[in-house]
């Protein structure tokens, strides 16, 4: 049978999802604790897309196949009990077998963080950004995202994909307590996609560009012409959705 599994990581000590030589990440350390609790030789398991290193995830999904018939809860308390702190299982959801966690996924959402007075709380979830930002013009450049199919100057190059084009349904900058949170979703996201987005949208925040530069840099398909990425540890992946999934 064919399970779904949802998960929660805080991405500080890992780099990324993807499983890397001489690297330990996401996707190795829960392989491990699942080839102990299955007894398997080697535990195999397909996530719902990448994330960079350092990068956090409130909700994900992986799957995996099996020929047991587990109880589910138990399974669930097994594997947490040898995984590190910073990964959660929460739960497994029996799904047919056709069903895939990267391919069968709606959308997802992102959210980065930012903060503007000095917090040792927040350092390794937000990014500490002291420039005095225009959050009306940083919401006018989201509102021309919305007009814009192929994202490529917001891409990592020599990516593999048969298409830069991403459907972003909503993309806001909004003030929350001590932080200022960009939320962005979409029907899929390229690699590097939303840190390159940020940093773009800040060179807008502080006057150093305009939204018809903005624009212009979209148009252009020119990761060169875009601004610098943002850090890796402000950005969460926040949900993922499937239509056969309820939360």
């Amino acid at each position: 049978m064919r399970l779904f599994a949802e998960i929660s990581f805080k991405g500080k000590h890992y780099h990324g999802w993807q499983k890397q030589p001489n690297a330990i990440t996401v996707q190795s350390t829960i392989d491990e604790a699942f080839n102990v609790v299955l007894r398997e030789t080697e535990f195999n398991c397909t996530g719902c897309g990448r994330t960079d290193s350092g990068v956090h995830a409130k909700q994900f999904y992986f799957h995996f196949d099996t020929n047991e018939n587990f109880d589910l809860d138990k399974l669930v308390f097994k594997v947490n009990t040898l995984l590190p702190e910073d990964i959660v299982v929460h739960r497994l959801i029996d799904v047919p077998e056709v069903s895939h966690t990267r391919f069968d996924a709606v959308s997802r959402t992102y959210q980065y963080y930012i903060h503007q007075k000095k917090n040792p709380f927040l350092t390794d979830i937000s990014y500490y950004n002291t420039r005095r930002l225009d959050i009306e013009a940083m919401n006018e450049a989201c509102n021309c995202l919305l007009n814009y199919a192929d994202f490529t100057s917001f891409s990592k190059v020599n990516t593999e994909t048969k298409t830069n084009n991403c459907d972003i349904k909503y993309a806001l900058w909004k003030v929350e307590g001590e932080s200022i949170v960009f939320e962005i979703t979409a029907n899929r996201f390229l690699r590097n996609m939303v840190r390159a987005i940020v940093g773009t949208v800040l060179e807008v925040g502080v006057g150093k560009i305009t939204i018809e530069q903005f624009e212009k840099i979209i148009e252009s398909k020119d990761r060169r012409k875009a601004g610098t990425s943002v850090p890796g540890h402000g950005l969460f992946l926040t949900r993922v959705t499937y239509p056969y999934i309820k939360d």
